[in-house]
């Protein structure tokens, strides 16, 4: 049975504050903890109203604090947004505090538009390499060793996963060269996925952190007592998501019957599309929908997303998917 995991975007609802959402994390950490869903990552974004993980090795520190087995992470952390040595010094802060249960995922992208990426003074104009260079230089601080004039401490010694995110044929590329796992981005850019997966898989070379290839997907759960209770969860994601795609992200909306329907059909086919790799209904509706999509895809352990705008309610779709595909880690 393929493994489940948990990613949080710590989504700030409309008329919430990030505060609020930072602590509904930890409530949901725990709670998926119980339930025995494998890892808990959280994601990097800046500038985004809608999203409070923006400094995610702090948020991932306090998740840390309201857990004690399940594993926490990056999914991801924009690695063009910061210099290697801070981000191993960071993780390996993590790692010293929470040993054995600390992962860092890695992405090419700002995770922002032009105008935050340049506000976080990073070089964007770095050639197309900056980034392999980036991934090879921040492991090597991990691996340490005598005679270096400049080491992560913490993090020198330390074994934390690194995992490559991405949505492209790149980052593919890049962690079969690399022998690391991949995630790919399919709960929001799905378009790729098929190709990605084959070309990891095919291109995979072993390393000492992995033997053979193991891929993780993104994919959107949206579990309630009804089809029609959850299609309407569902509803809210839909909203910010267009929002977005419109030049004008937003706190999570609350949901809205009919939601779909109101969109010229150029905007719904992009809506479906961009959210295809999804299971939205009652429990036996998710549990088809999540085996179908693991069968498809053959994938090692899906990564489950549920930006829903009650807390209560995501907590609720959590728990009914475990109930479904119990046990949810083999």
């Amino acid at each position: 049975m393929v493994q489940l995991s948990v990613l949080d975007l710590s989504p700030i609802a409309d008329g919430s504050t990030a505060a609020e959402s930072l602590r509904q994390s930890g409530d949901l950490a725990a709670h998926v903890e119980a339930l025995g869903f494998r890892r808990f990552w959280m994601a990097e974004h800046h500038s985004m109203p809608g999203i409070a993980s923006a400094a995610t090795a702090v948020a991932l520190a306090y998740v840390g604090t309201r857990t004690r087995t399940i594993r926490i992470g990056a999914g991801g952390i924009m690695l063009p947004n910061h210099a290697p040595l801070t981000i191993a010094e960071q993780f390996g802060t993590l790692e010293s505090l929470f040993p054995g249960r600390v992962d860092l995922g890695l992405g090419r992208a700002p995770g922002t538009d032009q105008a935050a990426a340049y506000a976080l003074r990073r070089n964007f104009q770095a050639d197309e390499n900056q980034f392999p260079r980036d991934v090879v230089e921040l492991i090597d601080y991990f691996r340490g060793g005598s005679g270096r004039r400049v080491r992560a401490i913490p993090g020198e010694g330390l074994s934390i996963p690194v995992w490559i995110l991405g949505s492209s044929l790149y980052g593919a590329q890049l962690a079969a060269m690399l022998g690391l796992p991949y995630a790919f981005a399919s709960h929001f850019a799905p378009g790729q996925m098929m190709d990605a997966i084959r070309v990891y898989r095919e291109q995979f070379q072993p390393s000492e952190q992995l033997e053979k290839p193991y891929v993780m997907l993104g994919f959107n759960v949206f579990a309630a007592d009804s089809d029609e209770e959850a299609q309407l969860l569902a509803t809210s994601v839909q909203q910010a998501f267009v929002n977005l795609r419109t030049g004008n992200p937003t706190q999570l909306p609350p949901p809205s019957a009919g939601f779909p329907d109101r969109l010229p059909m150029e905007a719904r086919l992009i809506l479906e599309q961009v959210l295809s790799c999804s299971a939205i209904g009652e429990p036996k509706t998710v549990r088809n929908g999540v085996h179908a999509f693991a069968e498809r895809t053959g994938a090692d352990e899906l990564m489950i997303t549920s930006q829903i705008f009650d807390p209560a309610a995501r907590l609720r779709s959590y728990s009914l998917l475990a109930e479904a595909m119990e046990p949810v880690s083999a």
